[in-house]
């Protein structure tokens, strides 16, 4: 079969597309920093920028001073053009967040879920309602939302419809954004793993950015990650590249979530180190009344208690052996650590954690990481789930409103 050969078409919504990006990303600029830094030419940036901003899509955003010249006009992405809504689904609650298309927070609403294994008949409806809460405080309309980002536990497989495959929760194939719509959402959806929107967040506007080779590790519950191969996210053949929470730790180890036995998420995720702690409590429970609070508890006991102090002491080196795994592995210049669990460890445990990965990793490979906290705290999945409705509109760039299908590819 020949190869597709470009249009005028493609190229208008290729420059349109590099534009719009470039301003998303470094703006407010002036359209002579435009085209030096995408290398179109002045007629092309003149022409694409006086359509967007025909279109509303772009603004003005003051002026600066040129060399001896007039002051420069200074261009940026209208926040107002549209809202975007990124959803955390996850493994307790869902988590709702509304933003401008500057990425400035409008609103926020939370609902829970009832563990260990939540309906996803029940999430439809929770999506659905909080949209309608979301839009009613900011005193938006449907029809103002690009649309809704979905972030998940376990895997997506891209399709139609977008199925979801969460094994340790008892998700196998579940038509998410179908039973979304089902509620009367019409906004478009976009449905991609939690790990990963966490990951493209902080790679956007976090401790990733700048990075050309990253590992985004989220520790909640559950234990995954994004891997970052120059610039740009590793998927795998069917998209469900960074479970790293099911690679082996200890053979023969612990029971998994996920049917087998000693995967990591088992030692590291915060269901398994609880259940570790109650263990070692000789199986009283973890006082507290959820797994954040109880975390929190074991934390705090670190302090007066020999069993917690000990808990806790494994827990890095196991996390330590996993981190090690993913250097060894991957050679990343940058591993980012998140999710509230990996968070509430990292804060209190980070040299720790350093010091146990570099125990376990090639030394060389370990001397060219580093390994930091996420900067976008714990909604981190929320805000990168609501970049897959913005980052369909960077690509789409000509054809800026035209609903996307219900998926990111």
């Amino acid at each position: 079969m020949e190869p597709r050969r470009a249009t005028v078409r493609d190229l208008r919504r290729h420059n349109r597309s590099t534009l719009l990006s470039t301003l998303f990303f470094e703006g407010p600029l002036s359209r002579h920093e435009l085209g030096r830094r995408t290398g179109l030419s002045a007629a092309t940036v003149s022409n694409v920028v006086g359509e967007m901003v025909d279109d509303g899509l772009v603004v003005e955003a003051g002026l600066v001073e040129s060399d001896g010249g007039r002051p420069r006009v200074l261009l940026r992405v209208n926040p107002d053009y549209g809202s975007v809504i990124g959803v955390d689904v996850g493994e307790t609650g869902v988590t709702m967040e509304l933003f401008d298309l500057g990425m400035n927070r409008l609103a926020a609403v939370d609902r829970p879920l009832p563990p260990p294994q939540p309906d996803p008949s029940l999430v439809g409806p929770l999506i659905a309602a909080g949209l309608e809460e979301l839009l009613g405080k900011a005193g938006l309309a449907e029809a103002d939302v690009l649309g809704v980002g979905i972030g998940v536990p376990g895997t997506v497989e891209q399709g139609d419809p977008v199925r979801v495959h969460a094994q340790a929760i008892g998700w196998d194939g579940i038509p998410l954004a179908d039973l979304v719509r089902e509620c009367g959402v019409r906004a478009p959806l976009y449905v991609e793993n939690g790990a990963k929107t966490q990951g493209q967040a902080e790679m956007w506007f976090g401790a990733g950015r700048g990075a050309r080779h990253a590992v985004i590790a989220l520790i909640g519950s559950g234990v995954g990650a994004t891997v970052i191969a120059d610039g740009s996210t590793y998927r795998g053949s069917t998209s469900s590249a960074g479970e790293w929470g099911h690679t082996t730790l200890v053979y023969g180890g612990r029971q998994c979530r996920c049917g087998s036995a000693g995967c990591l998420e088992a030692y590291v995720g915060a269901e398994g180190v609880l259940d570790r702690f109650r263990r070692a409590r000789g199986g009283r429970a973890v006082p507290r009344p959820d797994e954040q609070s109880q975390l929190d508890f074991l934390l705090a006991s670190a302090d007066r208690s020999a069993t917690a102090a000990r808990v806790l002491e494994e827990t890095v080196g196991y996390l330590g052996a996993g981190i090690a795994n993913l250097v060894n592995l991957f050679n990343p210049e940058r591993i980012v650590l998140g999710g509230w669990a990996g968070l509430a460890l990292g804060t209190r445990l980070l040299p720790e954690i350093r010091t146990a990965t570099a125990s376990h990793a090639l030394r060389h490979a370990y001397e060219q990481t580093s390994i930091e906290l996420c900067q976008l705290g714990p909604d981190a999945v929320a805000v990168g789930a609501a970049t897959l409705p913005v980052d369909a509109l960077l690509t789409l760039g000509a054809d800026a409103r035209r609903p996307a299908r219900p998926a990111m590819t």
